[in-house]
């Protein structure tokens, strides 16, 4: 069986500061929003693959974030650790259409209000 995709609005852009992360509840584990100080927007599990420190917590340079524990560095593109790091927080596709961000679930996801 396949399952269908949804676009599920998160909000206007301006609502994520630049260099910074928006959290949405999700019933799979709360998911991290980024964006960059160019505007773009990334998502990714709110969990470091290293020891599960809090993504959105950490910092955001390029398209890149720092976790807060243990300074582990990750794409956001990607999800990847920077060598000499290994490891993947699971990505999530993001777009952003008249200024508001969308995150792609799937459909037998349910949003929690976050």
């Amino acid at each position: 069986m396949t399952k269908t995709k949804n676009w599920v609005e998160i909000g206007p852009l301006k609502d994520i500061q630049p260099k910074g992360a928006r959290i949405i509840k999700h019933v799979d584990g709360d998911i991290a929003v980024f964006r960059t100080s160019d505007d773009k927007v990334f998502a990714l599990d709110n969990k470091c693959p290293h020891k599960g420190g809090p993504l959105s917590e950490g910092i955001v340079h390029g398209c890149r974030i720092t976790c807060p524990l243990h300074n582990w560095v990750l794409e956001l593109e990607t999800g990847l650790a920077v060598a000499p790091d290994e490891g993947k927080a699971k990505t999530w596709p993001v777009k952003v259409e008249d200024d508001i961000v969308y995150v792609e679930l799937d459909d037998d996801v349910v949003m929690v209000e976050g």
